[in-house]
């Protein structure tokens, strides 16, 4: 069975004067990576709270290097077993997620054993996270090219938060 958001078909375009090439539509929520994504398929994982810039920037960077970008947005619950705890609830956050022009595919991250059964099930050539995750997940490189990328100097979600709590003060 299944999970549930979790369907296998892609919607083509009709080509638009390309010849017979034919280019993914971008895929309705729970749609699944295409097995042969120009470039590759990469997945990355967070909790995007407080949707900012630095993401924005990453996603942008990670889609510019792969065909196919699928995003695993952290759960409130996934969230409250890493000790943290999300100012926006997940229903909004993926939502937020999946309008981002720069991702493909948006699911929910449940687990840290999540990672190794996504990658297979969506046959990810990419695992890409922020380099202040540098080496933590290197056992996955066993599963596909893992990536850890600069994150953006300046901005976060946690300094985003520090801020708002120091000028409400």
């Amino acid at each position: 069975m299944t999970a549930p958001g979790r369907s296998q078909a892609l919607i083509p375009e009709p080509p638009g004067g390309e010849g017979t090439q034919v280019r993914l539509a971008r895929t309705v929520p729970g749609r699944r990576a295409p097995p042969d994504a120009p470039r590759g398929t990469a997945i990355t994982y967070g909790t995007y709270d407080l949707f900012h810039v630095g993401h924005v920037r990453l996603l942008r960077r990670i889609k510019e290097r792969y065909g196919f970008l699928i995003v695993a947005v952290s759960t409130d619950e996934f969230n409250a077993v890493k000790g943290k705890r999300a100012i926006v609830p997940f229903a909004d956050r993926i939502e937020v997620v999946r309008a981002c022009r720069h991702v493909d595919l948006a699911i929910a991250e449940a687990g840290w054993a999540q990672k190794e059964q996504d990658i297979r099930e969506y046959g990810c050539t990419a695992f890409v996270m922020g380099d202040d995750w540098r080496g933590r997940f290197d056992h996955l490189r066993a599963l596909c090219e893992v990536v850890y990328l600069p994150r953006t100097d300046g901005v976060s979600s946690s300094e985003l938060k520090s801020q708002v709590l120091a000028t409400a003060g």
